[in-house]
């Protein structure tokens, strides 16, 4: 058990998030402030030890603010723990042309957890501290239907690798690769429901796994051991992989179809917002 520790944690408020919310708020002595876009709404009777903190981590400005909202409530003392969780995912097609959404994906998804890093090693200043992130298993194998969150995942597999061989020795980095999780995951990755893809797993699970990770000093936590055997086993035999993925690609397929057969324009769709999807389903 995580005890007497101030924690940082984003996107605090669901999913692998809010099931790690509730095991550091039983610690005792521990401080959490939780963070995301409606943590303030969601979580603010959630418990006396948890400050919940409205941010925007993919920008400069809402990590700033992070730091300075963790002076300010712990009084000045070191952040002992800072787990930057927060993702989303797009399911589609990538068959358009929008700069700015591709670019939300990685600010929140990338581009934070890094600029996390260097704040980070800068506040602590020589002291210990640990810096969590959930990177997922899509960053360290591609999946039809995922590429741009695949593309964000990978430069954050990519990040963490580097920079294990230069971060100063009173940091501790442990690296969370769940697999697909059965949150709401699935509705911000679009409106229009899809077929998961294998295997999926509880999101309590994940949250117990990766807590005791941070406790023991793992650099990495695969909580699912089934992804653990079959990375290995897709290494000796890379047909396994070949197969796996014909079967994930025909449910891509079969998500096409069903946005044809609903008369949806998936491209429009991506182009335009979810809003346009969630008219589009209620017409």
């Amino acid at each position: 058990m995580i005890t007497d520790k101030n924690i940082v944690l984003t996107g605090a408020s669901s999913g692998i998030g809010l099931e790690v919310l509730k095991i550091l708020a039983k610690g005792g002595g521990n401080r959490v402030l939780a963070v995301s876009r409606r943590a303030e709404a969601l979580l603010s009777t959630f418990a006396d030890n948890v400050i919940p903190m409205n941010a925007d981590v993919g920008s400069k400005e809402g990590v700033d603010a992070i730091f300075e909202r963790a002076a300010e409530v712990f009084g000045g003392e070191k952040i002992d723990i800072f787990y930057a969780n927060a993702g989303f995912p797009y399911y589609e097609e990538f068959n358009y042309e929008n700069w700015d959404r591709v670019k939300r994906m990685f600010d929140v998804n990338t581009l934070s957890p890094i600029y996390t890093y260097a704040k980070y090693i800068h506040h602590l200043d020589g002291r210990k501290g640990v810096l969590a992130i959930t990177v997922s298993a899509i960053g360290q194998m591609a999946m039809p239907g995922y590429a741009i969150y695949s593309a964000s995942k990978f430069g954050l597999q990519g990040f963490q690798q580097a920079i294990r061989l230069e971060k100063p020795e009173n940091l501790q980095i442990t690296t969370l690769y769940p697999v697909a999780t059965d949150t709401n995951f699935f509705r911000v990755a679009n409106p229009v429901p899809f077929e998961k893809p294998f295997p999926v797993q509880q999101p309590d699970v994940v949250a117990k796994k990766m807590v005791a990770g941070i406790e023991s000093g793992k650099k990495f936590v695969s909580p699912n051991p089934l992804f653990a055997v079959s990375k290995v086993l897709m290494g000796v035999c890379p047909p396994v992989r070949t197969v796996y993925w014909s079967l994930e690609k025909a449910k891509l397929g079969r998500f096409k179809q069903k946005l044809i057969d609903m008369g949806i324009n998936s491209r429009e769709v991506a182009e335009l917002g979810l809003d346009l999807a969630k008219t589009l389903l209620n017409r």
